[in-house]
């Protein structure tokens, strides 16, 4: 166990580095040496209202910059962070902040009016920080007596030369951060990663890793050597969600740069201007719903930025396509495309990497370094038998699910003696040990005796030219028990009929694996990380199709 956390590595990048960009949010600019400081302010803020070691602060907030100071303000005093999703109403956010044993509460000024309803039914919560959403920092709205500004808090340190506040205790490496996951059913669930658990993990994804041993000394003389060229992230998914905060985190362990958007939805043309603005070496997505607007964007206006200091782009949380990542390498060949098979649970399950000339197909994957099939039993499933099973992820590991034993149990398993990760996903493993993903076990839909994963047919789907996404359920058949029925959003001006779509996945795939039904969609309606609710789609596609027949 080590005897420090994330706070510690920042304050000393904030060392080095000094007047170097740390956080970059459209005309607001904040240097490491910013950081340190108007985080250490926020954390003073913390202990003067009460809270103590442990203690749960939740972000409610937009991609911005104050989301990654309240964060570092937590981890300086050994305070645990808590992702709200923007997203929620009322009574969902009721249960996160009371589930998680939320003290603190940091806000977009936006969010008042929910805060507002919210706040009689969490009474645990002692503190309310209302953060501006206008670059200077001043609030346009009127604040009730509970709630305070953000800013004040940030800068009140001043000058104070020193910035590095602990907990009494001491700081840990047992210091957690509480991932809230919601999946696609049921109420979220709070996902435990100990600090140092997740630092390995994720400096060992980096392009540049450090040595696991290095310790504080080590860590120092490897931030000094990196000085001239720290990299610079930009997390066009949100930070609420585990793929855009462990971007971020991998960004800023190395003394780098974190560059977020400004605007409220997705917009293509936004991140590539800011990506060429910034010099942006990374970008973070989550499958085609962003990789696909990105590439048309591209499309029309080729040679329009220049993408050269452009090295990757990584995406977590939903595969996306061979055909969208080769659209892709003709823009940049010098990127590398990275498909990381992760969940909150289990960080490292698989990995798909893409060059230039050298797409890899849609849902294939490399097994990771801890990761292996599974059946039911626990046995594993050897490469080429044709089986699916579920994908098991051992080595370092979340504790579990936060105040939950019965799913911590489910999901966290010893196998032979070692403790894994299932999640819920299914695979099959290639007689070269590929894998081929299959979806989440809990969607599957049982057609006939035969079952069909959602994402395998969804994928097939995309591959037909001017599909700009798919999303696909079953519902109630009397002759086959569920009907697969595919949910279609097509782009503007292509049309297509609902035969032309069920024969072109009859092209790809097994017969049985077709929809029967086909509807089209504006949208699918994915959340901002790239999920969709299939319990919402099966009631609409329900609706639209009537009784069974």
């Amino acid at each position: 166990m080590t005897d420090w956390n994330f706070a510690d590595v920042w304050e000393l990048a904030a060392r080095i580095r000094g007047d170097r960009r740390a956080l970059v949010h459209g005309g607001r600019r904040v240097s490491w040496t910013q950081f340190d400081r108007r985080a250490a302010g926020l954390a003073s803020r913390f202990v003067a209202a009460g809270l103590e070691r442990d203690a749960k602060v939740a972000q409610y907030l937009y991609n911005c910059n104050e989301y990654l100071e309240s964060l570092f303000a937590a981890f300086k005093v050994s305070m645990v962070p808590v992702n709200t999703n923007y997203r929620y109403g009322a009574d969902e956010l009721t249960y996160l902040w009371d589930n998680a044993d939320v003290e603190a509460v940091v806000f977009h000024e936006g969010f008042l009016p929910l805060v507002k309803e919210v706040r009689p039914r969490v009474p645990r919560v002692r503190l309310w920080l209302c953060a501006a959403e206008s670059a200077s920092g001043e609030l346009a709205v009127e604040l009730p007596d509970w709630a305070e500004p953000y800013e004040p808090a940030a800068t009140s340190l001043g000058e104070r030369s020193s910035t590095h506040l602990e907990s009494p205790g001491g700081r840990s490496g047992d210091d957690l951060y509480l991932l809230y996951t919601g999946g696609t059913t049921g109420m979220p669930k709070g996902v435990m990663w100990r600090q140092d658990d997740l630092f390995v993990l994720l400096n060992g994804g980096s392009p540049v890793p450090m040595p696991d041993d290095a310790g504080l000394e080590g860590i120092t003389s490897f931030l000094e050597a990196l000085n001239e060229s720290p990299p610079s992230v930009l997390p066009a998914c949100p930070l609420m969600h585990g793929t855009g905060a462990f971007t971020a985190f991998s960004s800023l362990i190395l003394g780098g740069a974190v560059v977020t958007l400004t605007g409220r939805g997705f917009d293509p043309v936004a991140l590539l201007d800011l990506a060429e603005q910034e010099k942006v070496n990374l970008i973070t997505i989550v499958g085609d719903a962003f990789a696909k607007p990105i590439l048309r964007a591209l499309d029309a206006a080729p040679g329009r930025w220049d993408l050269s200091n452009l090295l990757g782009m990584i995406s977590s949380g939903v595969i996306w396509s061979e055909e969208t990542k080769r659209g892709l390498l003709r823009h940049n060949p010098n990127m590398t495309l990275v498909d990381a098979f992760s969940s909150s649970e289990a960080l490292g399950m698989g990995s798909s990497i893409s060059t230039a000339g050298a797409a890899a197909g849609t849902a294939r994957f490399s097994l990771g370094e801890h990761a292996k099939v599974i059946d039911e039993e626990g046995r594993e499933i050897p490469p080429g038998s044709g089986r699916a099973g579920r994908l098991a992820l051992g080595g370092r590991l979340p504790l579990g699910y936060y105040k939950d034993e019965e799913k911590t149990a489910a999901t966290f398993v010893v196998i032979e003696g070692q403790r894994y990760s299932v999640p819920g996903d299914y695979a099959l493993v290639e007689p070269d040990g590929s894998l081929q993903l299959l979806g989440r076990g809990s969607v599957s839909i049982n057609t006939g005796g035969e079952k069909v994963f959602p994402e395998e047919v969804e994928e097939a789907l995309k591959t037909y030219p001017g599909v700009r996404d798919a999303a696909v359920v079953g519902v109630p058949d009397e002759r086959f028990g569920q009907a697969i029925t595919a949910l279609v959003q097509l782009a503007p001006g292509v049309q297509a009929s609902p035969g032309e779509l069920i024969e072109h996945v009859k092209a790809h795939l097994a017969g049985y694996k077709a929809p029967r039904h086909l509807l089209f969609v504006e949208s699918v309606g994915r959340s901002p990380a790239g999920k969709v609710d299939y319990e919402s789609l099966t009631a609409t596609a329900r609706s639209r199709l009537g009784p069974p027949s």
